[in-house]
């Protein structure tokens, strides 16, 4: 039993790293595409690809980081009622910053649908 605990906290640990690697990635491959562009500050269009480019890499981080924690406090933890409320508040925050950020990027919320769907 302690052979498949180590072995899913090192499957939430890998879940997290790769939600804070995308994120690091995502801001660094956007940062490089945007000071490569020519005219990027004068070039309204440059920096709206930027900010969408960063926003997806967190938004995708930030849905391996709510697994990640997910994983670790259901299977690892005991699952004990302050380990649950933590993990309740952590998930609520990230939710939270997650709709703002697919609000601002797509300028609808997501259950909205684009107006292809509509």
């Amino acid at each position: 039993m302690q052979t498949f605990f180590m072995v899913v906290e090192t499957i939430a640990f890998a879940i997290e790293a790769l939600g804070v690697a995308v994120m690091l990635l995502g801001f660094l491959l956007a940062g490089g595409h945007y000071f490569a562009t020519p005219n990027r500050f004068s070039d309204h269009k440059a920096y709206v690809r930027l900010r969408h480019s960063i926003g997806r890499s967190i938004l995708l981080g930030l849905d391996l980081l709510i697994a990640g924690d997910i994983i670790k406090t259901v299977v690892i933890s005991g699952s004990d009622m302050s380990d649950i409320m933590v993990l309740a508040a952590i998930v609520l925050i990230r939710t939270f910053l997650s709709l703002t950020l697919h609000l601002e990027l797509e300028g609808r919320w997501p259950w909205q649908g684009t107006d292809d769907q509509r």
